[in-house]
């Protein structure tokens, strides 16, 4: 039994990665939410509870930690979060494979490997250095088996993206507005192979006791990335504008998430290049082909219509 934590993009589809290569998932949210499928388990429980987390992950062969607490949340709430799961693989013997990101890095000036050095500056990449090197620490104490962190760059995904918010006016053929800069190069990361990547590496000792990076398409810029999803949907070529960031930053003085998105502009301001060759080198994993991510992202994100009665 394969134990994820949390259901939002990454553990939805890690978890239906699974079930349908016959493994069999338990997925843990508060609402037990998740995928439905014969093959998947939908628990509803506390995760940062040790105790319950625990009991969940006896006889579990990977505990993924793929859970996404709210960005203003994060000092609250990933710290016992971490530990929970922490406190679960020790018990189960289970290997941890979490879900990572870039804002470990810090801001760069040349393509992110994995052997950079955490240089976080914001609030949020110090949660996530801090969970890492924890993580690190209990595995070099042998108080759990083995640990590995898969990183990625923003998401090709139809929850919680960019893309997402752009969609809607590139149907309707309005201009897009967006928050961010729109012609610097940046690398976007299917969550299709951010599944494939937890999964290639939860079951390869190889992986244990480092972080990886996602084999992800060749950065573009959030212009072209956006022209591209028009192309790939069969939408007009779309009309493209950024929010100025005054604007941006007046809304963060009202709305708790736009406030936190703040902090993480510095990624869009410069080149944001991931670099996933070692990945890619040592276990054979590459990127989907990008138009066929987005046709899935944009199929996934369709309205569904109920036609309405004669």
């Amino acid at each position: 039994m394969h134990l994820i934590v949390g259901a939002g993009a990454v553990g939805s589809a890690t978890a239906r990665q699974l079930a349908d290569a016959g493994e069999p998932v338990r997925i843990v949210t508060r609402s037990g939410g998740g995928p439905v499928h014969p093959g998947i388990e939908r628990v509803a429980a506390d995760a940062a509870d040790p105790a319950t987390l625990s009991r969940l992950a006896a006889g579990a062969v990977a505990i993924y930690n793929c859970a996404n607490p709210p960005y203003q949340t994060w000092p609250r709430d990933w710290p016992p979060l971490s530990a929970s799961m922490l406190a679960a693989a020790q018990l189960s013997g289970a290997p941890l494979v979490i879900t990572g990101n870039l804002y470990v890095y810090g801001a760069v000036d040349r393509p992110m490997t994995e052997d950079m050095p955490l240089a976080a500056h914001t609030v949020k990449g110090k949660v996530r250095v801090r969970m890492w090197q924890d993580a690190l620490d209990a595995m070099r104490a042998g108080r759990i088996s083995g640990v590995t962190e898969v990183r990625a760059s923003d998401f090709i995904s139809p929850r919680h993206t960019l893309l997402e918010r752009a969609l809607p006016a590139m149907r309707a053929g309005r201009t897009v507005w967006l928050p961010t800069p729109l012609d610097v190069p940046h690398t976007f990361t299917y969550v299709g192979d951010v599944a494939r990547a937890l999964i290639a590496l939860g079951r390869d000792p190889r992986a244990w006791g480092r972080a990886w990076h996602v084999p992800s398409a060749p950065a573009m810029t959030l212009r072209e990335h956006v022209t591209r999803a028009a192309s790939v949907g069969g939408f007009p070529t779309p009309r493209l504008r950024r929010i100025p960031e005054a604007a941006v930053r007046a809304v963060g003085l009202f709305e708790p998430f736009t406030r936190e998105f703040v902090e993480m502009l510095y990624q869009f301001k410069r080149p944001f290049v991931l670099d996933s060759s070692h990945t890619t080198a040592t276990f054979g994993l590459t990127a989907t082909d990008l138009d066929e991510a987005l046709r899935q992202v944009i199929t996934e994100s369709t309205p569904v219509t109920t036609p309405s009665a004669a």
